[in-house]
C-alpha cells in the first residue's frame, strides 16, 4: 500500500471520528431538544384548554349570578314599591282619607253620618254647590270624558279594590274614631 493511501485512510477515518465525536452528540442533543419542545407544546396546549374550560365554566357562573342579581334588584325594588304604597296607605287611613275601606258592608248602617260614609253619599247631597264643569263640555268634572279615562279610571278601581282585599286581614271590629252617637 502506498503512503498517499494509508494516509487518505487515516484522514478518512479521523473525520469519522470528529464526525461521532462532535457531530453525533449535537444532533442527539438536538432531537432532544426538538421532543422535549414537542411535549411542551402539548402542554400548553393541555393548559390552555384547561383554562379555557375553566374561564368558560367561570363566565357561565358569572352570567347566572348576574341575573340572580338583577332578579334580586328587581325584587328589591318591588319591595320598595310595595314598601312606600303601604306608606301612602297607612298615611291615608291617618288623615282619614280611606275610612271608607274599614267598614264592611253589613256595617254601612252603624256608621251612617261618619267619615267613612260621607263617600257614599248621593252627589246632589253632599252640599249646595253643584259639581265643578269642565270648561269644554256640559258634564262635571268627576265624569270620564273619553274612553281613555274612562280605562283610567277602570284601572284605579280595579287597584283599589286589589288592595283592599289584601288589606281584609289588618281590619279590625275596633272603630276608628272616638266619637259616639
Amino acid at each position: 500500500m502506498s503512503t498517499g493511501l494509508i494516509i487518505a485512510i487515516v484522514v478518512v477515518a479521523l473525520i469519522l471520528l470528529a464526525v461521532f465525536a462532535f457531530v453525533l452528540p449535537r444532533a442527539r442533543k438536538q432531537a432532544q431538544v426538538r421532543a422535549r419542545e414537542r411535549e411542551l407544546g402539548q402542554r400548553r396546549e393541555r393548559a390552555a384548554d384547561e383554562q379555557r374550560s375553566e374561564a368558560e365554566n367561570r363566565r357561565r357562573d358569572a352570567e347566572m349570578a348576574e341575573q340572580k342579581a338583577r332578579m334580586a334588584e328587581t325584587e328589591a325594588k318591588r319591595e320598595h314599591a310595595e314598601a312606600e304604597l303601604r306608606e301612602q296607605r297607612a298615611q291615608m287611613h291617618e288623615k282619614g282619607m280611606a275610612d271608607h275601606e274599614l267598614i264592611d258592608e253589613n256595617e254601612r248602617d252603624r256608621f251612617a253620618g261618619t267619615s267613612a260614609m260621607r263617600d257614599d253619599e248621593p252627589s246632589d247631597t253632599r252640599g249646595d254647590e253643584p259639581a265643578p264643569m269642565r270648561e269644554d263640555e256640559d258634564r262635571p268634572m268627576h265624569e270620564p270624558s273619553s274612553e281613555y279615562e274612562h280605562g283610567r279610571e277602570d284601572e284605579a278601581r280595579e287597584r283599589e279594590g286589589r288592595f283592599a282585599r289584601d288589606d281584609e286581614t289588618a281590619r279590625t271590629d275596633e272603630p276608628t274614631s272616638t266619637r259616639r252617637d
